[in-house]
C-alpha cells in the first residue's frame, strides 16, 4: 500500500482524535464512579521493557519508573494512531477520503484483542481480566471503550474529510 504524506497526517489526526474521544468517554465514566485505566501503570510496564521485563505478577507492585505517567500517555496516543493505521490498511487508503462507519467500528472492537491478550496478562490481570475481582464487568467495559474508540475513528475521519473539502 502506497501512503502519501497527506494520508499519514490524516491517519495521525484520526488516531489522535479517536483516542481523545476515548479519553473524554473515560472521564465521563470516572465522574460516574467507574474506575479508569491508570496510564502511569502502562508507563511503568513499558518502562521495564529495557530491562527485559515484559511480564509482571502485579504491575502496581513493580518498581516505579521515572516519567511513567507521561510514558503511559504517549504510548496510549501512539497506540491509537497505530490502530488508525491498521484501519487504513484493512479498509484501504480510500477510506481516509470516504470514511464509513462499519470498518471503523469493526476495527475499534477488534482492537480489544491488545489489552485482553497482551497488556492485561503482561500487567498481572490475566487474559481478558480473568485474574481481576470482576472479570465480566471489565470485559464489558473494555468492549464498550473500544467501541467508543471505533466511533471516534469514524468521527475523526468524517470531520477531517469535511474540513479538507
Amino acid at each position: 500500500m502506497d501512503i502519501s504524506l497527506q494520508d499519514t497526517v490524516r491517519i495521525t489526526l484520526i488516531g489522535a482524535g479517536a483516542t481523545a474521544l476515548l479519553d473524554l468517554w473515560s472521564l465521563l465514566l470516572k465522574r460516574l464512579g467507574v474506575p479508569a485505566l491508570n496510564f502511569a501503570m502502562v508507563g511503568r510496564w513499558i518502562g521495564h521493557w529495557h530491562r527485559g521485563v515484559f511480564m509482571h505478577a502485579a504491575i502496581g507492585k513493580a518498581a516505579p519508573v521515572k516519567g511513567e505517567l507521561a510514558l503511559g500517555w504517549l504510548f496510549h496516543y501512539a497506540t491509537g494512531i497505530a490502530f488508525a493505521a491498521l484501519l487504513t490498511a484493512v479498509a484501504s487508503a480510500q477510506w481516509l477520503r470516504s470514511p464509513s462507519v462499519v470498518p471503523a467500528i469493526a476495527v475499534g472492537v477488534a482492537t480489544v484483542i491488545a489489552p485482553w491478550f497482551v497488556m492485561q496478562p503482561a500487567m498481572g490481570s490475566g487474559f481478558a481480566s480473568s485474574k481481576t475481582p470482576t472479570p465480566g464487568k471489565n470485559r464489558i467495559r473494555n468492549l464498550a471503550n473500544h467501541t467508543v474508540f471505533g466511533f471516534g475513528l469514524y468521527g475523526a475521519a468524517f470531520v477531517i474529510e469535511w474540513i479538507s473539502r
